[in-house]
């Protein structure tokens, strides 16, 4: 019944734009000039001042709520022996979440496959330099994974090198461990962690492995026309605390302009969003629900599939709407999705 519904959305879509209205110009395949969110993929600006280093590698810590202490070692997946050596990273709360399935929790380092816990946690919230994938439909995540092992999705910045890891990583997993996976995440469901802030200045950033964090002392400098992801608390997140969220600081107006071009289409230029993604942005089926998650993630997502980077099923039903998008209509997309309260998916 999922399926039956999501393929006739996907129907209602594909007729919706073939019939729209002769005098409305269709869709050009060479995407909007300097459509770039370069902030998204916060690539490390060269001559950046340095961030300093917040916990000692061997020094054991713990976490508000958890009874458990760790090194900062373990919370990144490594052994304490020296060496450093892929280990199951941290679980901070093992009591929240379903039983790991092995390549979740351990990764498998004969074939060079790091633990899905590590970047995405084992909650499935991810960060913003990756993505957050709990409650995303168990079908959607197996069909990522399987474009990525076809070659069908990369990043369309070369930079971006965790992106380019979890080709390898797709290439590598069986089919069974992919299923498993993708059932384990699909199970959990995604909660907001996200504070949308509208203001025309930030704290001075700094990129450190694609996630923008604030530089010491009180500065600030202009916001313009980006959005900047960074931790609620610089510390928790450093030990990957999945209690901890993120603000993610917009530009004044953003959320309202987003509204227009989700809710309506573009003024009818395009399909509405809801039209696919359900009434409240939540999915339905197997699309994926894009309320409450990453502007960073979201951003970057619109702007590969513009690009061409992302050639999949799903990918290849977003090319004609994300054809002529504008970095601002990218940003103001996700400053939008990213402000609205995660729910459970539509049927």
């Amino acid at each position: 019944m999922r399926n039956r519904r999501a393929a006739a959305l996907l129907f209602a879509a594909m007729a919706s734009a073939a019939a729209a209205p002769a005098s409305r110009p269709a869709p050009s395949s060479k995407p909007a000039p300097s459509s770039k969110p370069e902030w998204a993929y916060a690539v490390p600006v060269p001559g950046q001042p340095a961030l300093p280093k917040i916990h000692e590698d061997g020094k054991v810590y713990g976490l508000p709520g958890s009874p458990l202490h760790f090194t900062r070692n373990k919370v990144q997946g490594l052994s304490d022996d020296g060496r450093k050596t892929r280990v199951a990273p941290a679980d901070w709360f093992p009591n929240e979440h379903p039983r790991m399935p092995k390549l979740v929790a351990e990764g498998d380092a004969a074939r060079k496959i790091v633990a899905c816990a590590l970047c995405h946690s084992p909650s499935g919230r991810g960060r913003s330099q990756n993505a957050g994938i709990a409650g995303l439909p168990a079908e959607y995540i197996v069909g990522q994974l399987h474009d990525m092992r076809a070659g069908l999705r990369q990043s369309a910045e070369p930079r971006k090198k965790n992106a380019g890891e979890m080709v390898e990583f797709a290439k590598a997993m069986t089919e069974k461990e992919i299923r498993e996976a993708a059932a384990y995440y699909a199970a959990i469901p995604w909660t907001g962690w996200m504070q949308v802030i509208e203001t025309d200045t930030v704290p001075r950033m700094a990129s450190a492995d694609g996630m923008w964090l604030p530089l010491a002392g009180t500065a600030r400098e202009p916001l313009g026309e980006r959005i900047i992801e960074t931790p609620a608390d610089v510390a928790r997140t450093d030990l990957r605390d999945p209690h901890s969220g993120f603000i993610a600081y917009v530009p004044r107006g953003a959320v309202a302009r987003g509204r227009r071009i989700v809710t309506t289409g573009n003024g009818g230029r395009i399909i509405a969003c809801a039209v696919c993604h359900g009434a409240n942005l939540n999915g339905v089926g197997p699309i994926p629900g894009i309320a409450g998650r990453s502007p960073s993630y979201v951003a970057r997502q619109l702007y590969d599939m513009q690009q061409g980077a992302r050639h999949g099923a799903m990918a290849s039903l977003m090319k004609p709407v994300v054809a002529k998008f504008s970095a601002q209509d990218i940003l103001a997309i996700a400053a939008y999705t990213a402000s609205l309260p995660p729910g459970k998916p539509g049927r």
